[in-house]
């Protein structure tokens, strides 16, 4: 009997050494190189339902078709290029409107300052080179106190979510974050548009015919040039959001 229990408690240690060293596994295997504190969602709170937001003005462009989310603006009041507005080929599908310097729009320009000083401040992370075509990144914090460019259309920039689909990536960009003509921001693994954020010190601008994949938060502008695919959010503080013929889609 003194030799049963013996096994009984070899075979119980070993299944328990098992468990825990897969668990571990699984554990590390999911934390990219920018991984660790600050890894949660962002709160957008009512900046989360407007697919543009912008401080000053809202231009458009050519058949801009914006899905999923509204137009909204505050403090400004110049809204042009769409169909609901000017009779311009823009148009927002429903169940989107406009919020012109309106309670909803204060709100979430409020909510979207608050959003950005949470993106701005998260700590931790890792590098976050100048061109960053052709790299792949998986889920974490990555920084880069200057400009950020996707500088050739060539090397795609893919965003690996490693099979979790609550994975969120956060780019902290102290200066201006640019994409070439045709270039692209992809998602594999499972990751989500809506989990992928875009802080940007000052403006951001996609280039033509470009994809784009996140929700863009940036303290002055953002242009979207002709053709540029945006799947997420152009969320901009201070300044205008430029449209021209764009696809976007809030995820």
């Amino acid at each position: 009997m003194r030799v049963f229990n013996r096994f009984k408690l070899l075979a119980f240690l070993t299944a328990i050494s098992f468990v825990i060293g897969t668990t571990s596994c699984g554990d590390s295997d999911k934390k990219g190189p920018g991984a660790g504190a600050g890894g949660s969602v962002v709160p957008l709170g009512a900046a989360a339902g407007c697919a543009i937001l912008a401080g000053s003005t809202v231009t458009n462009t050519g058949p801009t078709v914006i899905t999923g989310g509204d137009v909204c603006l505050s403090p400004g009041s110049s809204v042009t290029g769409f169909l609901a507005i000017d009779a311009g080929p823009g148009v927002v599908t429903a169940p989107g409107v406009f919020h012109i310097t309106d309670a909803t729009a204060a709100q979430a320009q409020s909510d979207l300052t608050t959003a950005y000083n949470d993106l701005a401040g998260r700590a931790g992370g890792a590098s976050l080179p100048g061109d960053i075509s052709g790299l792949t990144f998986t889920p974490g914090i990555y920084k880069n106190a200057s400009s950020v460019g996707l500088l050739s259309s060539a090397g795609a920039v893919t965003l690996n979510g490693l099979g979790d689909p609550d994975a969120v990536f956060i780019f902290q960009i102290g200066s201006s974050l640019t994409t070439a003509t045709s270039s692209q921001v992809i998602l594999s693994g499972g990751t989500q548009a809506k989990n992928v954020f875009w802080q940007v010190g000052s403006s951001a601008t996609l280039g033509t015919s470009s994809t784009f994949n996140g929700n863009i938060v940036a303290l002055t502008s953002i242009t979207l040039t002709n053709g540029a695919t945006l799947n997420g959010r152009a969320l901009a503080r201070n300044g205008a959001v430029s449209l021209d013929t764009n696809p976007v889609n809030v995820p």
